[in-house]
């Protein structure tokens, strides 16, 4: 056998090529299943001639459904995979099966599930054979035709309403295709029809063997193909979508076609058998097999058969294998396999020359392709004027035509617009990587931007039509300048700043200047806009932005406070410490160097209230531009509260203001505010200049400020001197009332002037009795207090006296010493007489007794236990025996035993002695009271504190167990 491809623009689409050959058999059939091929030998023990009529296979390969014939009626066999020989069917006896339907998606190995079949007679069954049974479950006689036409094709497909099954059964007789559908069960769904209208197509005309094929594909049907007497109708089914018709019922079929006999160049000629694939039909003429394209119904390559000696009638039918997409086509003693390479590679043409291009796009496999299909439809477009779509079409390719000749053929008709839509749309179809490419075409695209915008001005401008029109253009004029906005935000990273910037300003458009500069972070360039529209509100919003440099605000700010104080202002104090205020002083000078109305609220004062007050700002200039600002007010008491606030309260060793006090002295006294002036001086304590300044303003005021120095008695006496003199001087005249007013000043100083103080101030001729009452008073004054310093003398003098007096009882002073009291150091009985050291001649004992102290508390020590406790009384005592020694040898002679030398220096150190031992109680007094908090082991015994220490005694000594008995 030889194939030859009549027409295929990619090469051969379809090869044959023989499978089997088996020697003619009357009576059986050659299967090819799972386990490869088989020969099942159907007839019957009678003896009759059989021969086979029609045999189904099922798509898994495993059931096989075959009918034979004989003189003497019909049988069906069923057969399996595994099984030796097949079953006959007795309840199908004499039924002449034409079709079978097998339901794929149910079907199992073990199970044929719901099986339908179509027989010479126009009945139809369903069956249903499980293996494990060995014959059919049941048999049910589903639907009968009226017309009693042999069903010669049959067809099933479910799909799933919910949980129910929803059946669709395609039937064909050589006349008819018969749709049957339903939900439930394939009994109720042919029940159904007996009191409603059974759809059919009905094409008649003579065929050999009208033929019904479902395309499968992923188990499901896509598209059918009935072989009629006329020609071929086919169509797709879409299960997914269910398109009722007014019956109720549900249509599945879209895009119904019909393929003409005529168009095989054949007059006469009707196909033997069809198989149908993806995209074509193949027709079996005679020995030759003709492949149509099911969408362009073009024959598009045929496949010739060479007639050998073995073949005896022909080629016989093709049948197809849905699980492999192989066909096959048969004759009686040979098998030969159709199989397809890659027959959807020219869809994409057939598509594109029926102007479908959507569909010829989706069977694309390259850029080439689907450039081809863009040029169709761009030059289509373009030829029709349709310049906008062209430009789109184009746009998309990338081979066929150059950008430069795409763009001069927009040129060469003058149609801008329609070149910019083309180099945008290019523009979204370029990938990162064309970087340059893009900054080209994006800086066209402005351009032409730029120049419509210009045309549609100058067309309005010139325009003498209609309001209609005129708001036409007005809106399209709108529009292109937003869709020119949106291009600029969207190009701002590729864009050449420079050069667009450029082409703004050449083109006129500033405010797509300043918008493009807003874009590419110009902030400088945008709020200088802004300044000079005169719109201080969008240019401090620009300035509010995070990304905008502070330095701006500064630089902006002397402009920008001078245009809208309020809005300034407001937007500093958003900014908190964002700001520097001292950097802002500039811009606030300028603005109070202009004259403002007088119930104006003053910005600049607010602003520095605010960074004073709420962000505790230290600047010095700061605090002297407000304070200067207060000073050039009327009204002194902001100036006046801004100087009792002491602004550095809280912090360690810091100021408690923080402008110049000299700056703010030398400004108020320039702008003539004397209570400032005062404050200022006191808080300088410049108390002198601050009373004498008081008083030319204020008389309480001076007195106010005489008051405030406490700690310096004598300077307070002299600034209330100074408001003395100013009273007295102001109160002119020598009248009586005048003189009395003076002298009542008196008072308020808290006695601190007395009436002589104030008389040098008085002139000569003053009256005397003018002063009496005044004077008599400071006169009982001043006995008041010498009968008090007489009282405080008095009091002395009886101290002294009691003081002598004691004195002198101490000498007579005595305590007496129990027999048996012990000395506290030694404990040996103070009165022992003998066995103690002497420790010195200077003591005078009595008898043989030991000197010792007693002191008040009752505590008694000897003299020499005593002296051991304290280093200057060791001092004290080896000095005195010193002298002991040098008087004894000097007066060795002296019968009397009395010194010639003078006893003074011995009776010093003596008194010396006894003061440093009999000072205190060691027990009672403060020494023992100090010790306290002396520690137990001084650091000097740290030695003889470790002597002390237990060591743990050696691992290796033995420890002898102890043992008592009792």
């Amino acid at each position: 056998m030889d194939a030859a491809a009549a027409f295929a623009p990619g090469g051969q689409l379809f090869s044959v090529d023989p499978l089997e050959r088996h020697a003619a058999r009357g009576h059986g059939v050659v299967t090819s299943m799972a386990a490869g091929s088989d020969v099942i030998v159907l007839g019957t023990s009678r003896g009759w001639l059989h021969s086979v009529h029609r045999v189904f296979l099922d798509p898994g390969g495993k059931h096989c459904v075959a009918t034979v014939v004989h003189p003497g009626g019909s049988e069906t066999y069923y057969h399996h995979a595994r099984w030796p020989r097949p079953k006959l069917l007795p309840r199908l006896r004499n039924a002449l099966v034409n079709a079978v339907a097998w339901n794929r998606q149910t079907i199992t190995e073990a199970s044929t599930k719901e099986v339908i079949l179509g027989t010479e007679d126009g009945q139809i069954f369903e069956i249903a054979v499980d293996e494990a049974d060995k014959k059919e479950k049941y048999v049910k006689s589903l639907f009968t035709l009226s017309e009693q036409e042999g069903i010669k094709g049959l067809q099933m497909e479910t799909a799933m309403v919910g949980n129910a099954t929803r059946f669709y059964v395609m039937a064909v007789t050589p006349t008819r295709l018969y749709s049957f559908t339903g939900i439930g069960s394939l009994e109720t769904v042919f029940a159904s029809y007996s009191d409603r209208a059974i759809h059919f197509m009905e094409l008649p005309g003579d065929i050999p063997n009208s033929e019904l094929h479902f395309f499968i594909k992923l188990r499901r049907a896509k598209h059918f193909g009935w072989l009629s007497g006329p020609g071929i109708y086919h169509g797709e089914l879409n299960f997914g979508a269910q398109h009722s018709s007014t019956s109720g019922d549900e249509n599945f079929v879209e895009n119904k076609g019909f393929f003409d006999y005529s168009k095989l160049g054949e007059s006469g000629t009707k196909p033997r058998s069809f198989a149908l694939s993806e995209f074509h039909f193949l027709l079996l003429i005679r020995d030759n097999i003709k492949v149509v394209n099911r969408i362009s119904q073009q024959i598009v390559e045929e496949l010739i058969v060479d007639n050998s000696p073995e073949i005896t009638k022909g080629i016989i039918g093709l049948c197809s294998d849905a699980s492999t997409g192989l066909f096959y086509a048969y004759d009686e003693n040979s098998i030969f396999q159709i199989s397809s390479s890659d027959e959807g590679r020219d869809m994409w043409q057939v598509y594109l020359d029926m102007k479908e291009y959507a569909t010829a796009l989706s069977y694309c496999r390259n850029s080439f392709q689907r450039d081809q299909v863009y040029l169709v439809q761009a030059d289509t477009a373009f030829n029709t004027k349709e310049y906008y779509i062209a430009a789109s079409f184009y746009a998309k390719m990338n081979y066929i035509l150059s950008f430069e000749e795409i763009s001069l053929k927009f040129i060469s008709v003058g149609e801008q617009d329609a070149l910019r839509t083309f180099l945008l749309r290019r523009l979204d179809n370029l990938t990162k990587d064309d970087k340059m490419q893009i900054t080209m075409i994006s800086t066209w695209a402005t351009e032409l931007y730029l120049d419509k915008i210009n045309r549609l001005l100058l067309e309005d401008g010139t325009d003498t039509t209609s309001n209609a029109v005129a708001e036409s253009k007005d809106s399209e004029y709108r529009s292109i300048v937003n869709e020119f906005r949106a291009f600029l935000s969207d190009s701002k990273d590729v864009l050449d700043e420079a050069t667009t910037m450029r082409l703004l300003e050449s083109y006129g458009r500033v405010d797509e200047l300043v918008y493009f500069a807003g874009l590419k972070d110009q902030y400088e360039i945008v709020v200088h806009h802004y300044i000079q529209q005169g719109e201080a509100r969008k240019a401090l919003e620009v300035l509010q932005r995070h990304n905008v440099l502070v330095d701006l605000v500064y630089k902006f700010a002397p402009d920008l406070i001078m245009l809208d104080a309020y809005e300034t202002v407001e937007s500093w104090m958003m900014a908190r410490n964002k700001l520097n205020p001292g950097k802002l002083i500039p811009a606030m000078m300028r603005y109070v160097s202009e004259p403002h109305a007088k119930n104006e609220t003053h910005e600049v004062i607010k602003y520095l209230e605010f960074c004073v007050k709420d962000l505790n700002n230290e600047d010095p200039g700061v605090h002297n531009l407000l304070l200067s600002l207060y000073a050039k007010k009327e009204d002194e008491s902001q100036l006046l509260q801004f100087l009792d606030t002491k602004f550095g309260k809280g912090q360690t060793n810091g100021p408690e203001f923080f402008y110049d006090p000299k700056y703010a002295l030398r400004l108020c006294l320039q702008e003539k505010r004397m209570r400032a002036c005062v404050r200022i001086y006191s808080m300088m304590s410049m108390h002198e200049e601050a009373v004498a300044l008081a008083l030319t303003v204020d008389l309480e005021l001076a007195k106010a400020e005489a008051d405030k120095v406490e700690d310096d008695e004598e300077l307070r006496k002299k600034l209330w001197l100074k408001v003395a003199k100013h009273v007295i001087e102001q109160e002119k005249g020598v009248k009586r009332e005048n003189i009395k007013k003076a002298i009542e000043f008196l008072s308020e100083t808290n006695n601190l002037l007395k009436i002589e103080d104030i008389l040098p101030f008085f002139p000569d001729f003053v009256l005397i009795d003018d002063f009496k009452e005044e004077i008599c008073k400071s006169l009982k004054d001043y006995d008041s207090q010498i009968e008090q310093l007489k009282q405080e003398m008095d009091d002395a003098t009886r101290g002294a006296d009691n003081i002598r007096s004691d004195i002198g009882a101490l000498a007579q002073r005595y305590t007496v010493i129990d027999r048996e009291e012990e000395c506290g150091v030694c404990k040996r009985k103070i009165l022992t007489a003998g066995g103690l050291h002497q420790v010195g001649r200077s003591y005078t004992s009595t008898g043989h007794m030991a000197p010792f102290y007693v002191f008040p508390c009752g505590h008694a020590f000897h003299a020499n236990c005593l002296i051991a406790h304290a280093e200057k009384i060791l001092d004290l005592q080896k000095r005195l025996s010193l002298l002991d020694r040098t008087a004894a040898k000097d007066n060795g002679g002296n019968m009397n035993g009395e010194s010639i030398i003078s006893a003074t220096p011995i009776d010093k150190l003596r008194s010396q002695l006894d003061d440093a031992v009999a000072s205190e109680c060691p027990f009672c007094g403060d020494l023992m009271i100090k010790e306290i908090s002396l520690p137990f082991i001084l650091p000097e015994e740290s030695d003889e504190k470790a002597s002390w220490e237990i060591k743990p005694q050696p691992t290796g000594q033995k420890i002898l167990p102890m043992t008592m008995s009792i």
